[in-house]
Order: structure tokens, then sequence, then C-alpha cells
């Protein structure tokens, strides 16, 4: 698919359902743009009208940090 290109109807629809299945097996959005040659907000916009249940961003980590340096959680 070339880049910038509209996609509309059934090659949209095609499209939504493979980037839908790569998120949903942990591809990330970012990582999903790149293999195919889209950017982050159309990937995300596509994957939003395909319903997809978008995870959080990349969520708190301090605390695995602290945990793994011998330090409790607060």
């Amino acid at each position: 698919m070339d880049k910038g290109k509209q996609i509309t109807g059934t090659a949209r629809a095609e499209l939504a359902r493979e980037m839908k299945e790569q998120y949903e097996n942990g591809l990330s959005i970012r990582a999903i743009a790149e293999a195919h040659g889209r950017s982050y907000g159309f990937v995300h916009r596509v994957l939003t009208e395909a319903d997809a249940s978008l995870r959080s961003r990349g969520g708190n980590r301090s605390h695995r940090r602290l945990e793994e340096a011998g330090r409790p959680r607060r």
C-alpha cells in the first residue's frame, strides 16, 4: 500500500481487520504504523473505527523499578 494514499471501502475494512488483530495480539500502535508505512494517527483512527479496545498508555512502571532496586512500593 502506498504511503499517504487514501484507503476506502473493502480495502479499508480488510486493513482495519488486520490491524485490529495485530493490536489484540500485543503489537503497539507505533509498531503497526511502522509495519504498514502509516502514521500513528491513522492506525489509531482505524482501530477506533474497528471498535478495538485500546490499551492505556505505557502505564506506571516506577513501582517495578523500585521493587527491582529492593525498595518497597509506596
